[in-house]
């Protein structure tokens, strides 16, 4: 991996990769919806939207239509603390993508009917998500977890608040969170480091200013039961703990433990739920990490009569985990598990383009795959106990409950030790 800063700040990250026939870059700005106001809830993932409703040289439909004649992919994603804005496309048609990339991010309009019109699909897009309960729950799950934290707001922010942005809202949230300080522009394929640099300087060398820090600290957890009556055919629950941060020196034991309660087909949660027990069909784990915070839970969605059983089960290997540990069978399963996934997950040019960038926002530097593998194999069983017990505190623990109940009750009593 190659790393330049223009004289501006804009940093410029590649990795060459001559045997792939493809090459994606990534505009990456870090500025998600925890950098956004209450009154502002959803207006980075907004601007990501517009950014493709034309330029001063394109319309909408010609942004698309030269993409899809080389068969190559134009698109973007928000998240909590990042935008990305990313063309992949055949070797051939590099200077084709950093030309459309380019074109948007510095030569959009924002037109008045565009944004009207992209205002109802973001509208649609919230309700979709709400009509989608085993998305809709984690939703539900943030919001309580960390109550009143811009870490716990959708990031597509809300029908109301979206109803009221309005296109000076949107130059000036541009004009101070998409300054050259929070930008980078990340490329992995078939490319040389020189030509994307020489790209990068006549296209984004003239961008200045800095960005204003807005951040107002890690969030405050909070424990309990939630519970949302909602007439589904299934309850799903979403239980959870506080967990780590990206740059957490515990981030290789942890993901070793998640893998081991509900990462896999053979993952304890799976086994016992779905497997033995037949009380579920979908059930995993997972870790939501930030760059000082994050939280660890375990998704199931299941039937109103055996939702107090699932709970008490995912709690009774939080506790057996958290008291044993891993077998050495297991605990070796987990880490070649991990290491098989990283592994897989990096044979495609976008897969490479994300992790460069996400080591620059997150550890400021590349951490080698090398390094990555010596993480996970150091990981002992005492490294498993002394992150579950930090994690898995039963006094910590939160769950948010999304379906009808069928006059079953569940409270604070079903977390209790």
């Amino acid at each position: 991996m190659q790393a330049t800063r223009l004289a501006n700040g804009v940093r410029v990250l590649s990795e060459p990769l001559p045997d792939l026939t493809s090459t994606t870059v990534g505009i990456w700005v870090e500025n998600g919806s925890r950098y956004e106001r209450a009154e502002q809830a959803g207006i980075s993932h907004f601007l990501e939207h517009l950014f493709f409703k034309g330029t001063a040289r394109r319309s909408a439909a010609q942004i698309a239509q030269e993409i899809d004649a080389v068969g190559g992919v134009l698109n973007a994603f928000t998240g909590k603390e990042y935008t990305c804005y990313y063309a992949k496309v055949l070797r051939e048609h590099l200077p084709l993508a950093l030309d459309l990339l380019a074109d948007i991010f510095t030569q959009s309009t924002f037109a008045a009917e565009e944004i009207e019109r992209e205002r109802s699909v973001i509208v649609q897009e919230i309700s979709q998500v709400e009509d989608t309960p085993d998305d809709y729950v984690h939703e539900l799950f943030n919001l309580a977890f960390w109550p009143g934290h811009p870490l716990s707001r959708p990031i597509a922010g809300t029908a109301e608040t979206v109803s009221r942005l309005g296109r000076e809202d949107f130059l000036r949230f541009l004009e101070a969170r998409y300054r050259p300080d929070r930008v980078l522009i990340a490329a992995a394929g078939a490319l040389t480091h020189d030509a994307l640099l020489a790209v990068a300087d006549r296209q984004f060398g003239a961008l200045a200013g800095s960005a204003a820090g807005v951040d107002g600290g890690p969030p405050e957890p909070r424990a309990g039961v939630s519970v949302h009556e909602k007439r589904l055919e299934q309850v799903h629950l979403c239980l959870g703990a506080p967990g780590i941060a990206q740059n957490d020196a515990d981030r290789y034991p942890a993901h070793v433990v998640n893998l081991a309660l509900g990462g896999g087909m053979s993952s304890r949660l799976f086994q016992e739920i779905r497997e033995r027990r037949g009380k579920a069909y979908t059930v995993y784990s997972f870790l939501s990490s930030y760059c000082d915070a994050g939280y660890t839970g375990v998704y199931v969605g299941t039937s109103a009569e055996w939702t107090r059983e699932v709970v008490e089960v995912i709690r009774d290997e939080l506790a057996r985990v958290t008291r044993d540990g891993l077998a050495p069978d297991e605990l070796l399963r987990a880490k070649n598990q991990m290491k098989g996934s990283l592994l897989l997950g990096l044979e495609t040019s976008d897969s490479r383009m994300s992790r460069i960038a996400k080591n620059e926002i997150y550890f400021g530097r590349d951490v080698p795959l090398e390094e990555v593998a010596a993480g996970i194999d150091a990981v002992t069983n005492d490294d498993v106990l002394r992150v579950s017990r930090r994690l898995f505190r039963p006094d910590a623990l939160a769950l948010t409950v999304l379906g009808d109940l069928k006059g079953h009750a569940l409270g604070d009593e079903v977390l209790a030790s």
